[in-house]
This record gives structure tokens, sequence and C-alpha cells, in this order.
């Protein structure tokens, strides 16, 4: 650093931004600045500093030796300045600012309108930003501090990378069933798990044509008695249907009053009913998701490759397209958001749970804003959570 030239911190960001991004195009787009604009005020960095810190290779740039150690002091600068706005704001008497939150689908239908709810009535002063993303993609821009918290998701057996500058904070265990249509007999000629009227609906068979033995379609009310899966009805520990955070059931958010419905009771067919469902047509992610690779590899341990006609991110539409009788799929508990399910819903072997949580970068972690969300996600996951003992 030339004459004791101080380094611009605007600046280094932008080179701290070149290391994750990998070009000057996607930094520009990331940062709404022009490619030109980017380039100019990293050389004007290279003169602070005083050494090369980007050499051509091709049509793209790469950073020299210097500009990786460079890039360690910047995030490092970077962290601290966050925690620094941190500490400044815990001085306030209320919370305010801007929190600006990444999720993926299910969460956003079932956590985000009541978390905003509780939001909007315990810190009036805060903004929240909602975006819909993929977990893949927003953890990369969380760290790359396009996001103040992501809501992310993890299918069993599937583990993400680790980022040291990162945390992570339970939510949610995400229930995942076999969903087929309402009328659905599982292939093997098995009624549904209910008639019209609630009694006499007879057994499932299994694939081998036997009758299923009862206790695989039984649930037991609290008082023993067995009920019908669609009629069965859970109350929370309020005693009438409310999170435990309203006891008695008084005090709900006008979204999820006392009494609701508790998420869905599925059918206890396990294997036989996921073979059965081979010869379908399925509607699952995209290729290249979490949710797609376990769902194939979920398949292919029941021996067989899911006919795969409907590939979309959606999970609105894999119900439409489930309920109308043109495929199969697999449903995770969330995507009901506590109401009543319009799909047949079969338990699967093992009943695979995901995991949902939250993360954001540990210098972003004891903001006060970034606090109060988290606390209205996990109340609000707790509302939505499938009671104990179903």
């Amino acid at each position: 650093m030339p004459g004791g030239a101080m380094l611009d911190v605007r600046r280094l960001r932008l080179l701290v931004e070149l290391s994750q991004r990998g070009t000057l195009a996607a930094v520009a787009e990331a940062l709404s600045y022009s490619p030109s604009s980017v380039s100019q005020q990293l050389s004007l960095l290279e003169k602070e500093a005083g050494v090369p810190l980007l050499v051509q290779v091709g049509r793209r740039v790469q950073l020299t030796p210097q500009a990786l150690v460079l890039v360690e002091h910047a995030r490092a600068v970077l962290d601290r300045l966050e925690e620094a706005e941190a500490d400044v704001a815990r001085s306030l008497t209320t919370v305010g600012g801007t929190v600006r939150i990444a999720v993926f689908q299910s969460a956003a239908h079932a956590m985000v309108p009541l978390a905003l709810t509780l939001l909007r009535t315990e810190h009036p002063a805060l903004r929240v930003e909602v975006t819909e993303r993929e977990p893949e993609l927003a953890l990369f821009d969380l760290a790359a501090r396009d996001f103040d918290l992501v809501i992310a998701e993890q299918y069993p057996g599937y583990t993400r990378a680790h980022r040291a500058d990162l945390d992570r904070v339970h939510l949610a265990s995400d229930a995942i069933r076999l969903a087929l249509p309402p009328d659905d007999t599982g292939g093997r000629g098995a009624p549904p798990p209910a008639n019209p009227g609630g009694r006499g609906a007879p057994p499932p068979e299994n694939p081998d044509g036997r009758v299923a033995p009862p206790q695989a379609t039984r649930i037991e009310t609290p008082g023993g008695r067995v009920a019908p899966p669609q009629a069965t009805r859970i109350e929370t520990p309020g005693g009438r249907g409310a999170p435990p955070e309203y006891p008695g059931g008084r005090g709900a958010p006008p979204e999820y009053p006392g009494g609701r419905v508790a998420p869905p009771q599925a059918t206890r067919i396990e294997t036989p009913a996921l073979a059965a469902a081979s010869d379908r047509p399925w509607v699952l992610e995209p290729e290249g998701t979490a949710p797609r690779e376990w769902a194939e590899q979920l398949c292919r341990d029941a021996g067989f490759e899911p006919d795969v006609r409907f590939e979309t991110a959606d999970l609105m539409a894999h119900i439409r397209l489930i309920r109308s009788g043109n495929a199969v799929g697999l449903l995770p508990d969330l995507v009901w958001a506590g109401e009543a399910p319009t799909v047949r819903l079969v338990d699967l072997a093992g009943h695979p749970q995901r995991e949902v949580f939250s993360s954001t970068r540990l210098a972003a972690a004891a903001r006060p804003a970034v606090v109060a969300c988290r606390d209205a996600l996990v109340r609000a996951a707790r509302a939505n959570a499938t009671p104990a003992g179903r």
C-alpha cells in the first residue's frame, strides 16, 4: 500500500464477491453494477494495494496469490463490520431495520405467513423481505451477503457441504409420505382407507392379494376407539388445536384459530404401497435437486425406477397432478400448512423425515432483527408440527 493508502471497504467487498462468483459479469449482476464499473473499481483497489490482484486468463480473470491473501482479510473485515452493526442494534430499545429471508416453497407456504403475523405484532418497526429460492442457491447467496437469513432443508442421507461462516438452527422434522389420488387403491384392488360414511371400509390388500392385518389401517384416538384416518382429530397441548405458545387455544393469530385440524394422518401401508406405485406416472422435483435425488434413491431401494413424466419444483402443481389422478408423488407434511390433505397419503417404510433449518452468517447471528425472525419462525414451525403419537 504505497504512501500508507487505506484500502476501500467497498472495493474489498467486490474482490470477495469475485472470489465467490467467479466472473466480473456475475459480480455486476449480483450488486447491480455494470461489468465495466466493477473492473474499474478493482483496478483502483490494485493501486491501493500496490500489487497485481487480477490476471487475464482467456476471457476470464483469475485472482493472484496476493489477491487470495487479501480476500481472507477482507472477509474478516466484513464480518467485523457486521458484528459491529449487530452490537449497535442491540443497544436500541426497539427491533428495526430490514431482514432479507430466502425460503423454499413449502416452508413459505406453511411457516412464513404465521411468522410474519407474529413479527408485525411484536416488532412493527421491522421490515421483512421474503424471496422464494431453492436451498442450494439460497445458502450460496447467504454467504455472499445477498440474504440475511435462509430457511433450507436436508433430506435423509443427503449431507450438504459444511460452511464455516454459516450457522444452522433446527426448525422442524417434516414427515414425507407417498401421495396418491384421493380414490386410489394403491394399484392392488384395495379400497380407500375410509368410505364416505367413515365406517365399514374393508381393510387394504397386500400385493399378493391377501387381506392385510387390521392393525395396518387402525389409528386409535386418545380414548382408545378406532377412528378412520380422515376423521381423526388430534389436539395440541393447548387443548383446542392451538400451538403450545397459546395455552388453552387463546390468543392464537387469526391465521391459525384454535381448533384447527392437525396435520395429515396417513394410512399405515409401507413398502408394498411404494412398490405398487412402480408402474404409475410420477411427478418429482427437477433433476439435480436434493428432493429428486432422495426420491429416486428411495424408489430404487424399493426395486424400481420411477417413470417421471412431470418435473417441477412447484409442490402445488404436484398436488394438483396427484389429486387429478395424473401422477403419484412424495409430499412433505408442511405442504398442507395444517389443512386437511386433498390426496391420499401413505406412510413410507422407516417413516422418513427431512430436516428444516434456518441459517445465517455467524457474524449476523446476534443481530436483534435476525434473532426476532428466527424466534417467530420457530413458533410458526411448532404451530404446524404433526403432534407426537399419531
